[in-house]
């Protein structure tokens, strides 16, 4: 009898599976539609080529606050691969977290870019390019735009970005009114943005962030080591299961960056949880990073 029990029940064991590390991180209240919270609008815009990266096609996008007269001067968050990030049932939900946070009067009235990388466009007949596991490709210039140490990409913003949002918007002048967003390779994109222009940004959330040798983003934590600190407020999200492939390790990277950031004094905060290499994580404590980065920034 008894080895009928223990038998049964090994049966029903070996039929659940092991919950995965991301289950832990869930969506909260804050990024989930709530009753009376007006909405702004998000437009859509094709970018057909650019200056700063020739032969490159891409979409972006641009929120505005609920109410918007179209003279106030808007503190404002770009975001990397825009198209992730911008739509209200996706894995960021970026538009109702700001909308729910300004209801609350935890962020001040703001808007948002979202900003896709250069892809050029398939030739006819061409499939849908994939990688080597048959997941989609990523957009062709995205590893350039993102995982090169350099101001280039943030010349794209400032250049060519930021002077398309300002036919629908006024962006405020003030840095501390200008923060960046983005994951993996667009994390430290972000973090390179600010880095190289903290006249121009000076929030930065990075998530699952590639401080790694794609493009020699390794060099940034004796980059951060070796200068004077910058005025930027960094919040960084890494898990102990994130990559390790011939590039490097995840969240040794991470591990690094964010010791030389306190060892400099920066403002700085590190969550560093136990998920891979996803936005599960770094999505749910979305309402808090903004929190965080915003919390001084006056009310408007």
């Amino acid at each position: 009898m008894c080895a009928l029990f223990a038998s049964a029940s090994l049966s029903a064991a070996e039929s659940r599976p092991r919950p995965h590390f991301d289950e832990q991180y869930v969506l909260g209240p804050d990024s989930q539609p709530q009753p009376g919270v007006p909405q702004g609008k998000v437009m859509e815009f094709d970018l057909d080529d650019s200056k700063t990266y020739p032969g490159f096609k891409r979409k972006w996008w641009l929120y505005i606050p609920p109410g918007y007269d179209g003279k106030m001067a808007l503190p404002v968050m770009v975001f990397q691969d825009g198209g992730g990030y911008v739509t209200r049932d996706g894995a960021w939900r970026v538009p109702v977290v700001i909308e729910n946070l300004m209801a609350k009067k935890q962020l001040p009235t703001m808007a948002a870019i979202f900003v896709n990388p250069g892809d050029t466009p398939l030739a006819p007949g061409e499939p849908p390019r994939k990688r080597a596991d048959g997941r989609p490709a990523s957009a062709r210039n995205r590893s350039v735009e993102y995982d090169t140490v350099s101001d280039k990409y943030a010349t794209f913003l400032l250049e060519e970005i930021f002077p398309l949002a300002r036919k629908h918007i006024v962006i405020t002048d003030d840095p501390a009114g200008r923060g960046i967003c983005g994951s993996s390779s667009g994390g430290i994109c972000a973090f390179s943005v600010a880095w190289h222009h903290p006249d121009q940004f000076r929030k930065v959330y990075t998530t699952i962030g590639s401080f790694t040798n794609i493009r020699g983003g390794n060099v940034f934590p004796d980059l951060v080591r070796a200068a004077a600190p910058k005025p930027i407020r960094v919040i960084q999200q890494d898990g102990s299961h994130d990559l390790l492939n011939q590039f490097g390790s995840w969240p040794e990277g991470n591990k690094q960056m964010a010791s030389a950031l306190q060892s400099k004094g920066y403002d700085h905060q590190f969550i560093f949880g136990e998920g891979t290499h996803n936005s599960s994580h770094g999505a749910s404590i979305l309402p808090y990073a903004l929190r965080w980065l915003w919390y001084d920034y006056p009310s408007n």
